[in-house]
């Protein structure tokens, strides 16, 4: 009887497997698969990882190079940095197969296991591999990652070819007319690979195209694979489809003919002949090997698992969730779906598991009630954090009404009593501004009086009584992220700690 199982040694799973090992406690991670990372020897499909690798940053401090390393694991090795596997801006996916075999190293993995069955016991969970092993396990933490290929309810689209299966060679569409149903990065990659050999490229999908620079969603479409929107713009023969994808027919002759509805004209339907049909929708969570004993909710119209604040499921208590498929948190919005935020979700996690299962205090310093203190403590923490920045919105530090400060904790978390919630994140609204538009007003990052109006990035500290409303403090943004003004950013928030003290 193990004190934790953890499925899937992926990102998430290796990195729990660290927290576990550092912390003493009896796990093992399960792997489907002979090598750590194998969704990533697969995918991209076209090899390259949009989070970004930002090596030079001007400063030596590990933490706020952390801020620009979206793909390194939370340890205390700086070799186990994934700067150090990859120059590149934009990695090749190799790389992070290369990475997460070396992080894996020296941690209690058992590789071609394949999760078969899980069932509810009487103190845990039994997990039956693929073998007929079984292993049990007090508590269990799900780390799988989005395995299944979501495929849209439409008729005939089993007779399209998926995303993880369609050739990426360019010279087999040579001359082609190729629709690609989806509107995220795997759809917008696989167009950018076909724009010089294909005849035409639609891309089809209901809803309105969103780009990652303007909603800070990056799951959202990125510049790296935007290049297809300049061969519709500027009449290149392919288009962006703006419509439901009713039906799709298999001709005799192996082409196809596609109805689609066009939402920008009442659902208009038309009938288009394509060459080649690809599938390109994403990815889910699947619970199959989940028995009735313990078979989680889902969340976001079934793609994703549905939680409670501490990573539990929403309805099978001690059946725990790391990684990407804990963005039910904050789907579309944050960062939970990539490793530069579920790495500190995943530390979040294990700090809740100690605290609830081995009676270890979540970590924490005295600051006291002195507000001039306590408005430094958090202007250091902010001007430093990788955790903060990366997780905005839904991680943040707390201080106390005794005057301790808990770093990095889910936001919803409970804590009783007053308190205060420091976290770091955008405007209202800021999704619905054109950053790039002049003609939009900006305030002064020297006039704290309307810091709450602002759109980018910056700390929102909330004092938090029971049976109120939270008192709500913003710190005026800055350009560099720079909040260490006396004036704009201290002397404000160590006013606004006196008024709630």
């Amino acid at each position: 009887m193990l004190d934790y199982l953890v499925i899937g040694a992926g990102p998430a799973g290796l990195q729990m497997g660290w927290f576990l090992r550092a912390a003493g406690r009896s796990y093992t991670i399960m792997e489907a698969g002979p090598a750590p990372g194998t969704f990533f020897a697969t995918f991209p499909r076209h090899r390259t990882l949009i989070s970004i690798n930002k090596k030079y940053n001007g400063t030596d401090d590990p933490e706020l190079n952390l801020r620009m390393d979206w793909n390194s694991l939370l340890s205390d090795d700086p070799e186990l940095l994934f700067t150090r596997f990859s120059d590149r801006y934009f990695p090749h996916a190799d790389d992070m197969v290369r990475y997460l075999a070396r992080f894996a190293e020296g941690l209690d993995v058992v590789y071609g296991s394949r999760a078969r069955q899980v069932t509810r016991t009487s103190d845990g969970f039994a997990v039956t591999d693929d073998h007929g092993t079984v292993r049990t396990a007090r508590r269990l933490i799900i780390a799988t990652g989005v395995s299944r290929e979501n495929v849209p309810a439409i008729p005939g689209i089993e007779q399209a070819e998926q995303y993880g299966e369609v050739s990426v060679d360019p010279q087999d569409f040579v001359d082609k007319r190729v629709l690609i149903i989806g509107k995220g990065n795997s759809a917008f990659e696989t167009a950018d690979n076909l724009v010089e050999t294909a005849a035409v490229v639609h891309v089809a999908g209901p809803r309105s195209l969103k780009m990652a620079w303007r909603t800070h969603y990056v799951g959202h479409l990125r510049a790296v694979n935007n290049n297809f929107l300049d061969t519709y713009q500027l009449k290149s023969q392919n288009a962006v489809l703006d419509g439901d994808v009713r039906h799709i027919e298999r001709l005799d002759d192996g082409t196809y003919r596609v109805t689609v509805a066009f939402v920008r004209a009442d659902e208009v339907t038309k009938d288009i002949p394509y060459d080649r049909v690809i599938v390109c929708a994403g990815f889910a969570f699947d619970r199959s090997i989940f028995d009735d004993t313990c078979r989680p909710a889902l969340h976001a119209s079934g793609r994703f698992p549905a939680l409670t604040p501490a990573y539990e499921s929403a309805d099978v208590p001690g059946l725990y969730f790391a990684g990407t498929i804990t963005q039910s948190r904050d789907f579309k919005r944050g960062t939970s779906g990539f490793i530069h935020g579920f790495r500190y979700g995943a530390r979040a996690l294990h700090r809740i598991l100690e605290e609830r299962h081995h009676d270890v205090p979540w970590p924490a310093k005295e600051v006291g009630a002195d507000p001039k203190a306590m408005a430094q403590a958090v202007l250091d923490r902010v001007n430093r954090s990788s955790a903060l920045w990366q997780q905005f919105g839904v991680i943040a530090d707390v201080i106390t009404h005794d005057g301790h400060y808990l770093e990095e904790r889910p936001v919803d978390l409970p804590i009783d009593g007053p308190h205060y919630t420091i976290t770091l994140e955008y405007g209202p609204g800021h999704d619905q501004v054109d950053p790039f538009d002049v003609t939009v007003g900006r305030i002064s990052q020297s006039d704290a009086d309307r810091a709450d109006e602002g759109h980018y990035l910056h700390p929102v500290v909330r004092h938090h009584r029971p049976g109120e409303e939270p008192a709500v403090h913003h710190v005026t943004e800055n350009l560099e992220n720079d909040w260490t003004s006396p004036d704009v950013h201290l002397e404000p928030l160590r006013a606004f700690f006196a008024r709630r003290a």
